[in-house]
């Protein structure tokens, strides 16, 4: 009830602003972004929410106003830098070929235009760091040399607090795998709040703050961004979801129920409005779900539970072609029968029809744990047995990723 009554408060404003586009979004709903482009004056303010919109991971939003920007000035090279940035979600996966491709057009484009400063330049040659060579370097050691390209802008242009944005998203985008020292995140930090004490109403400051301090040891230090991060970028679903990944770090469950009930009523008003990344409400829920367990709300939890059953497939940008729809079904239930200890509830849990195997793994995995605590080792070996077959798979297919997510 709390999630129906959310999303019908957004009604009147809803209906006010059903016409309104991305475009339309003013500073007070997106954060302050400075980003001077020598481009025509009047792409300027349009650029900027671009930007905006790129700090707070609403990249499909953002590429199309790139892409306006582009239409209305064609010799704007820092359009198509825009465009370059918004095709690679830094923290969230990694693009295609084809997508690389596209990245790589936008950047020869944006060159083609010959940019008018310096500091365009550096921008875009650091963004073809990227997009370069993928045939023969890989995505970790290209998002290493972006980084370096990055740290370099930033040390140039002291006062350009995007410079100093990008390069403390880069230095997450390229973290060494379990690098249990954190240096890129604390060097983040360190670069990045002193921005925040400057600009207390940058989106991607704060933002990139919280992904640095997104591990429990470094949760506490990301406390005062996630307090500001929502208030700095309202109309954003994800600004709104994003410091809930401090809360639940700390236990502070009430704030992490509030964030997200208020991102996923943000994510429907806007998807109302036809701006895209609608799934993401999936991922507020999934944080959702486990802040009402945690906090003894069991009842509230089954109730999302019972509501993601109804809801169709949703496309997200953040998700690509991942059935983030299939991925709840099966987190959802595994997660409440474990969290509570229904281990024979657990145990009779099946696959979703039609997921793929990384999905179905969660579903075997929680199966298996609940047949060791009910006592059927019989079970849970064909389970173990299961999840070890589509590790093999995963693996025989490539998909490096899932098949890391499933040997965990």
């Amino acid at each position: 009830m709390l999630l129906l009554f959310l999303t019908l408060s957004f009604a009147p404003s809803l209906l006010a602003d059903e016409g309104q586009h991305h475009e339309e979004l003013s500073a007070e709903q997106l954060g302050t972004v400075h980003f001077p482009a020598s481009c025509a004056a009047s792409v300027q303010k349009p650029f900027e929410r671009g930007v905006a919109l790129l700090h707070s991971f609403w990249y499909e939003e953002a590429e199309k106003a790139f892409q306006q920007i582009a239409k209305d000035d064609p010799k704007c090279a820092m359009a198509h830098w825009g465009i370059a940035v918004s095709l690679w979600h830094q923290l969230w996966d990694h693009p295609k070929a084809g997508t690389v491709a596209q990245g790589l057009a936008e950047v020869k484009k944006a060159k083609s235009l010959h940019p008018k400063t310096e500091r365009e330049r550096d921008y875009i040659k650091a963004m073809s760091t990227f997009y370069d060579h993928s045939n023969t370097v890989d995505h970790h050691a290209r998002a290493v040399a972006y980084s370096a390209a990055m740290e370099k802008l930033y040390q140039r242009n002291p006062g350009d607090r995007e410079a100093a944005a990008f390069y403390g998203l880069s230095l997450l985008a390229s973290e060494p795998e379990n690098d249990s020292s954190f240096a890129n995140r604390r060097k983040a930090v360190e670069v990045l709040e002193k921005v925040f004490a400057q600009e207390p109403n940058h989106p991607g400051v704060a933002h990139y703050i919280i992904h640095s301090c997104d591990k429990p040891q470094l949760a506490e230090l990301g406390l005062p961004a996630a307090r500001r991060y929502a208030q700095i970028a309202p109309a954003a679903p994800h600004a709104l979801h994003m410091p809930s990944h401090i809360f639940a770090r700390v236990g502070l469950w009430q704030d992490d129920i509030d964030s997200n009930v208020a991102s996923i009523a943000a994510t429907r008003k806007t998807a109302a409005m036809h701006m895209g990344g609608e799934a993401h409400q999936f991922h507020a829920m999934d944080f959702l779900v486990y802040a009402y367990l945690q906090s003894g709300h069991d009842a509230e939890a089954q109730h999302v539970i019972e509501e993601t059953k109804t809801m169709p497939r949703m496309k997200s940008d953040k998700y690509g072609e991942y059935d983030a729809h299939a991925y709840v079904l099966a987190q959802f239930p595994a997660m409440y029968e474990l969290e509570l200890h229904h281990w024979t509830e657990a145990a009779a849990l099946m696959p979703v029809a039609g997921s793929d195997k990384g999905t179905e793994a969660i579903t075997y995995w929680a199966r298996s744990i609940g047949a060791v605590r009910s006592g059927n080792l019989v079970q849970a070996r064909k389970d173990l047995e299961e999840m070890d077959g589509i590790h093999r798979s995963l693996v025989a297919d490539k998909k490096t990723f899932e098949a890391k997510l499933v040997d965990k």
